[in-house]
C-alpha cells in the first residue's frame, strides 16, 4: 500500500511567481546557425536558419524569439535524430 505525502500549501504570493520549471528548450536541428552576439554580462545569439539550400541565411533574430519558430517547422529530416 502507498502512504501519500503531505504537500505544503500554496501560498497566494508564490503562486504569482514564475514557474521554477525549465524554459522551453530549441530543437537541435542541422541547418541552424547560432552567432554568439558581444554582451556586457550575459549570452546573446542570434540565430540564421540555413534550410534548404544553405547558401543564403534566413535571419530569426534571437535565440528566444528563434525558439518557436524552429520548433514548429514542418521538416522533420532536419532535426537531429536523438531529438524524436
Amino acid at each position: 500500500m502507498a502512504i501519500q505525502l503531505p504537500m505544503a500549501p500554496l501560498e497566494a504570493e508564490g503562486a504569482s511567481e514564475t514557474s521554477h520549471l525549465a524554459k522551453a528548450r530549441i530543437r537541435r536541428c542541422t541547418y541552424r546557425r547560432l552567432i554568439a552576439v558581444t554582451a556586457d554580462d550575459e549570452r546573446i545569439y542570434e540565430v540564421e536558419c540555413l534550410f534548404p539550400e544553405r547558401k543564403v541565411p534566413i535571419p530569426l533574430g534571437d535565440l528566444e524569439s528563434a525558439t518557436p519558430v524552429c520548433n514548429a517547422c514542418s521538416a522533420a529530416h532536419i532535426f537531429r535524430p536523438d531529438e524524436d
